[in-house]
């Protein structure tokens, strides 16, 4: 995985981040209730935490393996996004059940990513 590519996703996913994150604590404060918020806010962190990582990966990219970056990647996109939509669909009352498995999905790439960098470590 180049430099490049690690840094602009880290740069992506931290500006969506951001943009979220205030969306939620303006925006979404009025519509949301407060289990709801809370649940988005777990959304926004860990999309930054990663973002974060993703980053730091960027700076070491030479010992940085693919399968970190796309757990990394690809688990952000379905834990964060999928709570996203779930809060979102609860708000308008149309709530989307099938993101409810993705879910923990995205976890689990995430934990893997994690445990993916423990090993190239080692």
């Amino acid at each position: 995985m180049t430099q490049q590519i690690l840094i602009s996703t880290a740069a992506i996913f931290g500006l969506l981040a951001v943009i979220f994150g205030a969306f939620g604590a303006h925006a979404l404060k009025k519509i949301l209730s407060p289990e709801q918020l809370k649940s988005f806010e777990v959304g926004v962190r860990y999309q930054m935490y990663h973002a974060i990582v993703l980053l730091v990966l960027g700076f070491n990219s030479k010992q940085t393996s693919p399968a970190i970056y796309w757990c990394f990647t690809i688990g952000i996109l379905l834990f964060s996004f999928s709570i996203y939509g779930l809060v979102m669909s609860d708000a308008l009352e149309k709530k989307l059940r099938i993101l409810g498995p993705i879910t923990p999905i995205g976890g689990l790439l995430l934990a893997i990513g994690w445990g993916l960098l423990l090993l190239n470590v080692i």
